[in-house]
């Protein structure tokens, strides 16, 4: 199976294929990660209800979890406007951020001037 194609034809891809996700805890509305996703990431993610990404690293994909345990659950999955970005809502266990903060926005808070 692949992406439906109503779906795929909303989207503005990047020149690579990928559309930035932008992941959101469900409940609290806090913002936890920004990664990245091709058609085919998104179809894993809406069909399996798992958190599916692509890697740009390592040229792979990764389910949110499978390796730390840090899983993100999905509630909600929605295309902005533009069809150039997709926003997940997910009940995340434990950290978003491969650092181990909870989320990739807390430690490099920048000064306003």
């Amino acid at each position: 199976m692949s992406l439906d194609p109503k779906v795929a034809s909303r989207l503005k891809r990047t020149p690579d294929g990928l559309v930035p996700a932008i992941v959101q805890q469900y409940d609290t509305g806090e913002v936890l990660m920004l990664a990245w996703m091709d058609d085919e990431a998104l179809h894993r993610t809406l069909t399996t209800g798992r958190a599916t990404y692509w890697s740009r690293s390592r040229s792979a994909y990764w389910v949110k979890g499978d390796t730390s345990g840090h899983v993100q659950h999905v509630k909600s999955v929605a295309l902005d406007c533009d069809g150039d970005t997709v926003l997940l809502k997910v009940d995340q266990v434990g950290a978003a951020c491969h650092t181990g903060d909870r989320t990739c926005f807390d430690a490099d808070q920048l000064p306003l001037s």
